[in-house]
């Protein structure tokens, strides 16, 4: 039976998880602290996966059966849409840390032109490369500069 929002809103708290299922193995997770999670449970080459969707009321009713029906269209063309969704917060992930690496030399290169005192630009230039490497150092890995 398709689940609605008043069903998952009133929802009750138990002392142990429990769910509510929508079906196409989506269903919300109804934790003993009274959060609940979108999750949906898929086969993928006959292993048993688990996808979450978010937590609800952050991700609605609707929201959820969209994401669940756009990772079936991933399983019809043969992908894991777990491993989709890690690979694409991965690529948003390095695409933050290029946006910073491109800021860091955009901010170096105006303390350049606005003719410093040499003293003044090394520090601001060690600044960016040391205190900031890990953040720099990251995109290298990418094969960035």
């Amino acid at each position: 039976m398709a689940l609605s929002d008043v069903k998952i809103r009133k929802a009750e708290i138990r002392d142990k998880p429990y769910k509510l299922s929508d079906g196409g193995g989506l269903f919300v997770l109804v934790k003993p602290n009274g959060s609940k999670i979108w999750q949906q449970k898929y086969r993928h080459f006959g292993k048993e996966r688990l996808l979450s969707h978010g937590l609800y009321p952050d991700v609605t009713l609707a929201q959820a059966r969209k994401k669940r029906d756009e990772a079936r269209a991933q399983m019809a063309n043969g992908d894991d849409p777990a491993v989709q969704k890690r690979l694409n917060q991965i690529e948003a992930e390095t695409q933050s840390r290029r946006t910073f690496r491109l800021v860091a030399e955009e901010y170096l290169q105006m303390a350049r032109d606005r003719e410093l005192a040499e003293t003044t630009l090394r520090k601001k230039i060690w600044h960016v490369e040391t205190l900031a490497a890990p953040l720099l150092s990251d995109v290298s890995a990418y094969g960035s500069k």
